[in-house]
């Protein structure tokens, strides 16, 4: 069971990514990226993963050193529970980074790439976002105008 909720928690997940990635234009992409009730399926499958190790769990956060955490991983509910709170936290950013751009008005073939990133290692892809956001910013702020939303032909 563990296994299949470990599982289900980044499927939960995929199909919000998907519509940021391949659909970023559509109407109800951005409906879907402005509501943080996205993660709640995915807190679910951690609270399942979660609950029968609570008592590990609260060690390792309430007082963390590598040990306690290392002995959390080690039991197959801590690592399914930290994995759901990774892929729940992860897809936040990636609503903010996808809300952002679309703000700023990058480009989807610039976003996609850095959304695809984000899900796969998200310190990357948010600093990179982060990088660009700062230099369009700026750029914007330089040259007096307000960002132009994205946009997608249809």
């Amino acid at each position: 069971m563990t296994g299949f909720l470990f599982d289900l928690s980044f499927w939960l997940a995929a199909p919000v990514w998907l519509l940021m990635i391949l659909a970023p234009g559509w109407g109800p992409t951005a409906r879907v990226a402005a509501s943080p009730l996205t993660v709640v399926p995915v807190l679910a499958v951690y609270l399942a993963l979660a609950l029968p190790v609570f008592p590990e769990l609260w060690s390792a956060v309430r007082s963390p050193d590598l040990d306690g955490f290392r002995a959390l991983m080690e039991d197959a509910n801590g690592a399914g529970a930290i994995w759901a709170q990774v892929i729940a936290w992860d897809l936040l950013i990636g609503q903010w980074m996808y809300r952002e751009a679309r703000r700023l008005g990058v480009h989807p073939l610039v976003m996609s790439p850095l959304l695809v990133l984000t899900i796969l290692l998200s310190p990357f892809g948010v600093l990179l976002f982060l990088g660009l956001r700062a230099l369009l910013t700026r750029r914007r702020a330089a040259s007096g105008s307000a960002p132009a939303p994205s946009r997608i032909p249809a």
